[in-house]
């Protein structure tokens, strides 16, 4: 059964849940008037992206596929120059179309082409991990890492549209569904209780694609889609959604990317409660719901120790930081979100304390 979930804002679109989407996205290819269509996808997806090349070829809609590094490593300007190029020589005017299969990376760095290609062409997001379903391909945020940080050069570009295939659940590794229950975890912390009771009820379920998952991926991109509708551009309710990134980014540029983002994450929402249970915001029962969650559908809860510094000055580059104050995405309670401004070295140091190991 297809379930759609509309997007408002400056420009609405829809994002589709359902299986065997294949030839949903072709048929949308076709419905968009373009000429040809560039696929953009990562080496794990040749297969799915010959299959799509194939039905949209299939409707007389020129293809040409690009395929990008794994993960993280796509995301570099390197990469991006490269893409460029392609649509360069294939001649793609402002009538074309994007398409990023594959992972967050993907579908961020497809974005992010849609974006600065002729000022902006339409991209359609095809999502193949959860991670990516839940968190980057909804939104509009696009974007690539450098040295000082990640997603740091980047464009708001809404999509066309959003299709999200549960099949490709099916396939998936085991570690790549428990990251990606990071970001689901965070969307019932921010907004959506019942998220929280579903893996307080029965976590094994929530990381199953036929029973609890396909429920949590719907609650999750409705919770996103609400706020981003409303703040497209993070001028306020939308940095809720950065709940747990603030330090779990500093996370990923001091692991040179080699971690997932969901564990990161994972480890910055431990932070920040830790954090707010010092200030007084949270209760030990909400710090411990934090934890006992977590390690329920074996994500990490601690970092290791020895590394304050750096961690620090990564924090320091955060996108939500204001007149050089770092400023955290904070809970009061379940669904209960503030902001946590200008911390001292000691409340850092001590929250990075009872995380370290």
């Amino acid at each position: 059964m297809l379930k759609t979930i509309s997007v408002n804002g400056p420009n609405p679109y829809v994002v589709h849940i359902g299986h065997g989407l294949t030839d949903a996205i072709a048929d949308r290819i076709k419905a968009v008037g373009a000429a040809q269509v560039a696929v953009v996808f990562q080496p794990p997806l040749a297969a799915a992206a010959r299959h799509l090349a194939s039905e949209a070829q299939a409707r007389n809609i020129r293809v040409t596929l690009l395929e990008i590094p794994d993960a993280e490593f796509a995301k570099n300007l390197e990469v991006l120059g490269g893409l460029w190029d392609r649509l360069g020589e294939e001649g793609f005017s402002r009538r074309d179309l994007v398409v990023g299969l594959g992972g967050g990376a993907a579908t961020d760095l497809a974005g992010f082409l849609a974006a600065t290609w002729m000022r902006g062409i339409k991209v359609i997001q095809a999502p193949t991990t959860l991670l990516a379903m839940v968190d980057a391909a909804v939104g509009g945020k696009t974007g690539i890492n450098t040295d000082a940080g990640k997603n740091l050069v980047g464009a708001f570009h809404e999509p066309d549209s959003v299709f999200m295939d549960l099949d490709r659940l099916l396939t998936l590794p085991e570690e790549e569904i428990v990251a990606g229950s990071a970001e689901i975890i965070k969307t019932g912390l921010i907004h959506d209780p019942v998220i929280v009771e579903r893996y307080v009820e029965n976590p094994a379920a929530c990381l199953d694609p036929l029973q609890y998952l396909p429920e949590l991926i719907e609650r999750s991109v409705t919770v996103k889609a609400a706020v981003v509708g409303a703040d497209l551009k993070e001028s306020g309710l939308r940095e809720i959604l950065n709940y747990g990134h603030t330090f779990g980014h500093a996370v990923e540029l001091r692991e040179h990317y080699t971690w997932r983002h969901g564990r990161a994450v994972a480890v910055g929402m431990m932070f920040v409660a830790n954090l707010s249970y010092n200030r007084g915001f949270i209760d030990e029962e909400l710090l411990n719901l934090h934890r006992d969650i977590l390690l329920s559908v074996g994500l990490p809860v601690t970092y290791e120790a020895g590394h304050f510094p750096e961690l620090y000055e990564a924090m320091t580059h955060d996108k939500k930081n204001r007149d050089g104050h770092i400023r955290f995405v904070a809970l009061t309670g379940i669904a209960q979100t503030t902001r946590l401004e200008g911390p001292s070295m000691e409340e850092l140091e001590a929250a990075y304390a009872a995380i370290s190991v």
